[in-house]
């Protein structure tokens, strides 16, 4: 039985194989109309989600499955003290492989290490959240065709940011990768990041504070919005939350065919002005959630449809 924690589980082959899979399910999505007809996806949320949530239940259901779940903690019997281990071995009986969000690092790796069905990390904390990569990774490749030299910027919250620590992880296994990191000082890209992920495998990137600085030399630009619920107080969110505000203006610096994606939501780091802009790729990028999580339900299930 295989999990997915985080971006890393699946080997370049595996990761090849499942973007391949998506691809056909976007452009043949009634062969795939019935392949989990009795199966159920339970989601186990104990943080508020919109996309992540919403983008499993609609690939559960477009697949011939049916849904169960919580949508929140308060409304599980987490409010009673229940552990997450205990609500997976509950679950277990319940559902056929399970999706589970949750504000705690490692909460998804207890669950898999108590579970009798393949879980799926939607998102755990600041630390990973490998759904959303494989969504980013289907985006790149679908648009650029390849992941190998492209030159990717980061640009926000990148020291709590899971989707760009999750996203730089998967992308530095494909040669000739290069990064540009935009943030403050207060929000740059944490050290275990830093050292032990880029230096260590030697991948070049350079740290810069202005996005226009950065904006010329950009294959993919990977806005994030500076995220509320990650600061310990108000000052430091308000004080930070508008720094970086992409426009038209400054979208005249970027190339012709730079993509930029956003794993949303989005408050105002892009202007909706943008979302006219045919390199705005953010909500083409939700669609590929559905693909490639009816995907991944289909590989941990090992479910082949001829």
């Amino acid at each position: 039985m295989k999990h997915l924690l985080n971006p890393l589980d699946f080997s370049v082959e595996e990761l090849d194989s499942l973007l391949k899979l998506a691809g056909d399910i976007e452009k043949n999505p009634e062969k795939y109309a019935h392949a989990c007809a009795g199966k159920k996806l339970a989601t186990c949320f104990y943080e508020p989600s919109t996309r992540t949530r919403l983008s499993f239940e609609a690939a559960m259901l477009n697949l011939g499955g049916n849904v169960l779940g919580f949508a929140s903690a308060d409304s599980s019997s987490a409010a009673k003290g229940e552990s997450v281990s205990d609500t997976i071995r509950v679950i277990s009986c319940y559902a056929d492989i399970c999706a589970i969000r949750h504000p705690k690092e490692g909460a998804a790796l207890v669950a898999s290490s108590h579970s009798s069905i393949p879980v799926i990390n939607a998102g755990d904390g600041g630390h990973q959240h490998p759904t959303q990569t494989l969504t980013d990774l289907l985006t790149i490749y679908s648009l650029k065709g390849h992941f190998d030299r492209l030159k990717v910027g980061f640009c926000g919250d990148l020291k709590f940011g899971r989707t760009v620590h999750s996203l730089i992880h998967a992308l530095i296994r494909y040669p000739g990768i290069e990064f540009i990191l935009i943030s403050p000082e207060e929000l740059r890209v944490p050290g275990y990041i830093r050292e032990g992920v880029l230096d260590s495998d030697h991948i070049p990137y350079r740290e810069v504070e202005r996005l226009e600085d950065a904006l010329p030399d950009l294959d993919i630009l990977y806005m994030t919005r500076v995220q509320r619920e990650r600061f310990f107080n108000e000052e430091d969110y308000i004080r930070m939350k508008d720094f970086y505000i992409l426009d038209q203006n400054k979208m005249k610096l970027a190339p012709e065919d730079m993509l930029v994606l956003h794993p949303l939501p989005r408050v105002n780091e892009i202007s909706v002005e943008v979302d006219n802009d045919p390199r705005a790729v953010y909500f083409r990028q939700a669609q590929y959630g559905v693909y490639v999580r009816m995907a991944l339900i289909l590989t941990l299930l090992d479910i082949h449809v001829a």
